[in-house]
């Protein structure tokens, strides 16, 4: 059985709202760990390192090897880059 388009939508929304609110999570403790004099790369890194993690521990290394392959266009891209592309 299909998923109704409404429940997909709905639930695409709940998801991308859940991820807007973890951001600001982290947000607050990266802003947290730089004034506790943590270096922002250093933090930076072991948020990665602890996302993959929690990553591989819930979809598993193949799933979570073909997303981060993914990764490398979208950095290319300018996805995550601060400054906009023109």
């Amino acid at each position: 059985m299909t998923t109704p388009p409404t429940t997909s939508l709905v639930n695409e929304f709940n998801a991308a709202e859940q991820r807007r609110e973890a951001l600001g999570y982290f947000t607050e403790a990266f802003a947290e760990a730089v004034l506790a004099g943590i270096e922002s790369g250093c933090f930076a890194h072991a948020a990665l390192d602890a996302a993959f993690r929690e990553l591989v521990g819930i979809h598993g290394e193949e799933q979570v090897a073909k997303f981060a392959d993914q990764l490398r266009e979208r950095i290319r891209h300018g996805e995550f880059s601060l400054t906009r592309r023109h």
